[in-house]
């Protein structure tokens, strides 16, 4: 199971985009809400999660995914139980993924230290330690996965497949979708 944690004000483009791949790849993904079972992302569309943080299965976990957008980050690290929850993961040595501003979550635990990652421009004097390189739409390094931005969320998405299914799958549903990764 894929976990797609929200917070409120949570950037749509990016949850939706990689729950819909992960999909379409045949993995299982849920849509986790940090405080409610509905969130509202940061322009105005609202998802009803499919279980709440404390639901959450660290056993059956391939991936935590915390996807970006301000308020929602801002979101996340006011939950003391989410942040629990992702410094338990990463200890576990459960796969961590964040885009955009995500990753200053995982940076917040001192999860980002010597990892090569990508995140949205401007954001990396907020995850200090890390090589950044946003010249990447997405970034794999061990466990570790991020993502640009919005405009990188389907590349993000097939990264996260790419992980968990291999990459020709991921360039199989890439070329599904008509999308040149």
């Amino acid at each position: 199971m894929v976990y797609i944690l929200l917070g409120t004000g949570f950037e749509e483009t990016e949850a939706v985009a990689s729950y819909g791949i992960l999909c379409r790849g045949g993995v299982k993904a849920a849509f986790v809400g940090v405080n409610s079972n509905k969130v509202k992302g940061s322009h105005g569309i609202e998802i009803t999660c499919d279980c709440g943080i404390t639901d959450i299965d660290l056993n059956e976990a391939e991936i935590v995914v915390v996807p970006g957008g301000l308020r929602g980050v801002k979101s996340i690290k006011e939950s003391q139980k989410t942040m629990e929850l992702l410094k338990k993961a990463s200890e576990m040595g459960t796969p961590l993924a964040a885009i955009c501003a995500g990753p200053t979550v995982l940076a917040e635990l001192g999860i980002m230290k010597n990892v090569k990652a990508c995140c949205y421009p401007g954001m990396e004097s907020f995850i200090p330690g890390a090589d950044i390189d946003n010249s990447f739409m997405a970034r794999t390094d061990g466990s570790i996965i991020t993502g640009r931005s919005p405009g990188a969320s389907i590349h993000f998405g097939l990264e996260l497949l790419k992980f968990l299914k291999g990459e020709a799958h991921a360039k199989k549903i890439a070329g599904e979708m008509f999308y040149d990764y």
